[in-house]
This record gives structure tokens, sequence and C-alpha cells, in this order.
């Protein structure tokens, strides 16, 4: 999920397993797989780096639990 603003300065949430599509016509506009449209007032750099720094941050989490999984198992079988 990133943070966007709308052009009158209102901040909501997408969810970014959602965007089909992020155009700039000159405001960005995101279009959702369910066809709806969203004019913000982020550029579509700043929204593509927000999608990109949520799913690293994603992946982080899920690579962090993954491992620790691993150890407890690991150490499981050790006893």
């Amino acid at each position: 999920m990133i943070n966007v603003t709308r052009l009158n300065g209102k901040e909501f949430v997408v969810n970014t397993d959602l965007i089909k599509t992020i155009e700039a016509t000159p405001d960005t506009v995101i279009r959702l797989v369910s066809e709806d449209k969203y004019v913000v007032r982020e550029s579509v750099d700043d929204i593509i780096s927000r999608v990109i720094s949520y799913r690293r941050a994603c992946n982080a989490w899920l690579n962090n639990h993954i491992d620790r999984a691993d150890r407890q198992r690991e150490g499981m079988d050790e006893s």
C-alpha cells in the first residue's frame, strides 16, 4: 500500500497490487484493475518509486520471516 494525494490535498492509500496503469495526462492518473481512476498530485516516477520501495519492504519482511522459520526448523532438527 502506498500513500498518494488527490488534487484537493486529501491523502489516501492505494493497494499496489491493484494498479493497472499510471499515466501523465498531464495530471497523473492511476487506473486500477477495477477500472477505477484516481487523479493524484504525485508524478508517475514518484509513484513508481513508492511502489518499488513498498515491494522491497514486503520482500525484506518475508525473507526475514522465512529465514527465522528456517533457523527455528534447523534448531528443532538438532534436538
